[in-house]
C-alpha cells in the first residue's frame, strides 16, 4: 500500500477517515444528482410543478385519488428541454370519486373533501385523441395517482415540489459562493500583496461592509435590484464576499513573505503572476474550508428570504417559500406541510458544514 507524501494526499486520507464528511459529501452526491435529474423524478413534471387540484388540498402523506386526465394540445418542446425545465404544456387533470362509461364518452363524479356527493361532468370522446372507443378511456385516461409526501394547500404534489426546490438552494449556494470567491479573493489578494493605502482603503470597505447586518444588507440590495430568482443570487453573492477576503489579505500578507516568492520578485515575474501562480495557491486551504461554510449560510439566506417574500417568487418552489406558505398548518394539524421542507433545510445545511469540519480536520498540518 503506497502512503501519499504530498499534501493534497496526505488530507485526502484524512478526510476519507472522517465517517460524517464523507457521509455527508456523499448525501450531498445524491442531492446533486436528484437536483439534475428533478423533472425525471417528480411525479409532476409540469414547470415548476404546478398542477394544482384544489379538491385534493392539504392530504396527508400517501393519500391516492381517482384521476382523470384530459389531454392538452399538444406543443412542440424537445425531450432536452422537458427533462431540464418541464413541460410547458400540462393537460387538465380532475380528481374525480367515480365515473360511468357512456357510449359517447365518460361521466364522472368529482371529488370531494367531505366525502359528499361532487358534481357530476361528462366529457365526450372526442376530448382523448388516443381512445378509439368510450371504453378506453377507462384505461389510458383515467388511473389511481398516489402523492407520497401528499399535498399543499393548493393541491399540488408536495414531493415534486421539493424535489424541484433542491435546485433552488443549491444554485443559490454555488452562485453565491462564486460571486464571493472572485470578490474576496481578488480585493484581499491585492490588499495583502500591495499594503499601504491599497490595504487601508480596501479594509474600510470591508469593514464597512461588515458592520452592516447580513440579513439587512441582503434585503436592500434585494430591493434595489427587483424581486425574482437571480436578484437573490446576486444579492446574497455581494454580502458574503468580506470574510473571504479577510482571510485571504491574512495569508497573503504571510506568504508574500516566504523565500520563494522573493525569488521570483527578483527573477523580474509580473505582480500578477506572482500573486496567482505562487502566492494563491498556497493560500487556498482556508478559503475552502471557508467556501462551505458559506454554502450553508447561502441557503439558509435564501430560505429566509423566500420565507419573508422577497426570494424566490411563486410559482417557483422554494424549500423557505413552501414553509412560507404552511407555517400556520403546523398548529392546525397538519405540520408535516411546514416539517418536511424544514428538516430538508437542516440536513441540506449540516451537511456542509460536517464537509467544513471535515475539511478544516485533513488541512490541519498540526494534525
Amino acid at each position: 500500500m503506497k502512503t501519499a507524501t504530498s499534501l493534497t494526499g496526505i488530507a485526502l486520507q484524512k478526510f476519507k477517515k472522517n465517517f460524517w464528511g464523507v457521509f455527508s459529501f456523499g448525501f450531498l452526491i445524491v442531492c446533486v444528482l436528484l437536483a439534475i435529474f428533478a423533472y425525471a423524478l417528480a411525479p409532476d413534471n409540469s414547470v415548476n410543478a404546478n398542477q394544482m387540484h384544489l379538491s385534493i388540498h392539504s392530504k396527508n402523506p400517501g393519500f391516492d385519488v381517482l384521476m382523470l386526465t384530459i389531454p392538452a394540445k399538444v406543443q412542440n418542446q424537445n425531450s432536452l428541454s422537458i427533462f431540464f425545465f418541464g413541460r410547458k404544456n400540462v393537460d387538465t387533470e380532475i380528481p374525480i370519486s367515480k365515473y360511468i362509461i357512456r357510449d359517447r364518452g365518460v361521466e364522472i363524479t368529482e371529488y370531494t373533501p367531505d366525502g359528499t356527493a361532487g358534481l357530476q361532468k361528462e366529457y365526450p370522446l372526442s376530448l382523448f385523441p388516443e381512445a378509439k372507443s368510450a371504453k378506453e378511456i377507462s384505461t389510458k385516461y383515467i388511473a389511481e395517482k398516489r402523492f407520497l409526501l401528499g399535498t399543499d394547500k393548493y393541491g399540488r404534489d408536495l414531493l415534486s415540489r421539493m424535489l424541484i426546490g433542491i435546485r433552488i438552494s443549491l444554485a443559490i449556494g454555488f452562485v453565491a459562493v462564486f460571486i464571493s470567491l472572485v470578490i474576496g479573493i481578488s480585493l484581499g489578494a491585492i490588499a495583502g500583496y500591495y499594503g499601504g493605502k491599497i490595504d487601508a482603503a480596501i479594509m474600510w470597505l470591508i469593514n464597512v461592509t461588515w458592520s452592516i447586518p447580513t440579513l439587512l444588507l441582503v434585503i436592500a440590495i434585494t430591493l434595489a435590484l427587483g424581486k425574482g430568482f437571480w436578484q437573490v443570487f446576486i444579492a446574497v453573492g455581494l454580502t458574503m464576499w468580506v470574510e473571504v477576503a479577510r482571510v485571504v489579505r491574512g495569508q497573503v500578507l504571510g506568504v508574500k513573505q516566504m523565500q520563494y516568492v522573493t525569488a521570483a520578485r527578483a527573477l523580474g515575474y509580473r505582480d500578477y503572476r506572482i500573486i496567482l501562480r505562487h502566492i494563491l495557491p498556497n493560500s487556498m486551504a482556508p478559503v475552502i474550508i471557508i467556501s462551505a461554510a458559506n454554502f450553508a449560510s447561502a441557503i439558509l439566506i435564501e430560505s429566509g428570504l423566500s420565507f419573508l417574500g422577497i426570494g424566490a417568487q411563486p410559482p417557483i418552489p422554494s424549500w423557505g417559500g413552501i414553509i412560507k406558505d404552511h407555517y400556520a398548518y403546523i398548529i392546525l394539524g397538519k405540520p408535516y406541510l411546514a416539517l418536511i421542507p424544514g428538516l430538508a433545510i437542516m440536513s441540506l445545511v449540516t451537511a456542509f458544514m460536517l464537509i467544513g469540519n471535515a475539511l478544516r480536520d485533513a488541512m490541519d498540518v498540526r494534525g
